[in-house]
């Protein structure tokens, strides 16, 4: 059974910055082959993607986060990372991180909130 832990999250004015960190346990849950991505869920509207990377390290970013956000991995530590840089209010949400393509309806962990406002 895979647990999903989310942290770094905050409150920042428009411009800053934060580091999102998540972390990944659980057996057979092979975390360093497994595409990883980091959703958002802000309120009144439906989770969306952000960004994912592959298990070798790959990236890929929704449009309104290129340049601003940068996801990493660390296969040894089974960690997940989303700096975010250039913050604006429109990021502010529940940020989350699971497998890439995860069901609406499967396990998610208890997300790290991100509030972006002057």
């Amino acid at each position: 059974q895979v647990q999903l832990v989310e942290s770094g999250g905050g409150s920042v004015q428009p411009g800053g910055s934060l580091r999102l960190s998540c972390s990944a346990s659980g057996s057979a849950f092979f975390f360093s082959i497994r595409r990883m991505a980091w959703y958002r869920q802000a309120p009144g509207k439906a989770r969306e993607l952000v960004a994912y990377i592959s298990g070798g390290g790959s990236t890929t970013y929704t449009d309104s986060v290129k340049g601003r956000f940068t996801i990493s991995r660390d296969n040894a530590k089974n960690m997940l990372y989303l700096e975010m840089n250039s913050l604006k209010p429109e990021d502010t949400a529940v940020y989350y991180c699971n497998t890439w393509g995860a069901s609406t309806t499967g396990y998610w962990g208890q997300g790290t909130q991100v509030t972006v406002s002057s």
